[in-house]
């Protein structure tokens, strides 16, 4: 058996990638199962590809991802896998996961982690979201040998293109997330962490930390690869490093995750609430899509549907450390249990049989 993983960013980047592909390759590496790592975008082009200007470096960058993705194909005979992480390339048809399946009868394995069959266009990204033809999905999960979802909310779509499509939650590794939060300090730490794309979703509990601010003492930061534009004096921006993520995390007594009941936000793996209750920090959630079920309600955090419940959490948690606490102790033992790479590195072994 050799495998290749067929992934959009350069390999330690980003959050889907890292924690979906990336942290399951030292089983196969303890198997003595050979495998590469072919991501599209080079690192020279990740660094800029979401920043404004940079067309040059950015046309370059695109027009290198398919050059690549090109001499690949002349390596498949050698390979009896091809796992593809979300797409093989980022706009038009699913071109390369047709001729690994079909021409070159690969046993391709699907992975996604959002709801990439919708269109998600934003302001900065609207001529790129038109050529990204969402509809591939459906066909790249019809080709496929299995398919590995990232919630069941994900799964049930697949599943209605291919029966060998399974749950297989992001996961998180409790051996790097070694550390469990001291609760006792002398200030208290609200915190999200996220990148560009899910900023937007920190303006729906603006107003419950803009009142939260008139009677309590707190930070809000947000780690993130952008600043947000946040009207509150307790904001505190820190740019996410994949080096300080879990130290930066560590500054949190209290984590949030706030999501709009959409579509497009029900395919979310409520991986931020797995990462906060890893580290033993309880997790504020909204009541959408995955957060349900990462985050049982009053035993390891809460789920909120409205700004009256959020107040009332996020305040409850502020005033009692000992409850801080308990929900983190719980959460850490829930994740390592549920969500843990140890929890499912059987299943992550199994899509290739």
């Amino acid at each position: 058996m050799k495998l290749l993983f067929v992934v959009p960013y350069p390999e330690g980047e980003a959050a889907s990638q890292r924690f979906r592909v990336e942290q399951f390759l030292p089983l196969l590496q303890a198997k003595g199962v050979k495998y590469k790592v072919a991501p599209f975008w080079d690192a020279w082009c990740w660094r800029v590809l979401y920043k404004p200007g940079n067309l040059f470096t950015k046309a370059e960058g695109l027009v290198s991802g398919y050059a690549k993705r090109l001499f690949l194909l002349l390596q498949l005979p050698f390979y009896t896998h091809v796992f593809v992480h979300r797409e093989a390339s980022p706009l038009g048809p699913p071109w390369f996961e047709w001729l690994a399946a079909k021409v070159f009868r690969k046993k391709l394995i699907y992975d996604f982690d959002d709801a990439i069959w919708l269109p998600n266009t934003t302001e900065g990204n609207e001529i790129a979201a038109k050529l990204k033809w969402t509809q591939k999905v459906k066909y790249i999960c019809s080709w496929s040998y299995k398919v590995s979802c990232g919630n069941k909310f994900l799964q049930q779509y697949a599943l209605r293109r291919n029966q060998a499509s399974v749950f297989l939650p992001t996961t998180v590794d409790i051996n790097h997330y070694n550390t469990l939060k001291n609760q006792h300090t002398e200030e208290i730490v609200i915190g999200w962490i996220g990148s560009h794309s899910t900023i937007p979703y920190l303006k729906l509990i603006e107003p419950v930390l803009q009142q939260l601010e008139q009677k309590y003492s707190f930070r809000f930061v947000v780690i993130a690869d952008q600043k947000p534009e946040l009207k509150l004096r307790s904001l505190e921006y820190i740019p996410w490093k994949k080096e300080t993520e879990i130290d930066s995390l560590l500054q949190l007594n209290i984590g949030v995750m706030p999501l709009p009941d959409t579509e497009w936000a029900r395919g979310k793996c409520a991986f931020k609430a797995l990462q906060y209750m890893a580290l033993g920090i309880p997790a504020v959630v909204s009541a959408v899509g995955a957060n349900t079920e990462a985050v049982p309600n009053k035993v390891v955090g809460y789920t909120c549907n409205t700004q009256k419940g959020w107040y009332e959490r996020l305040e409850q948690l502020i005033q009692d450390e000992s409850l801080r606490e308990r929900l983190g102790a719980e959460g850490r033992n829930w994740v390592q249990a549920h969500y843990s790479v140890d929890a499912h590195a059987s299943a992550f072994l199994n899509l290739f049989t």
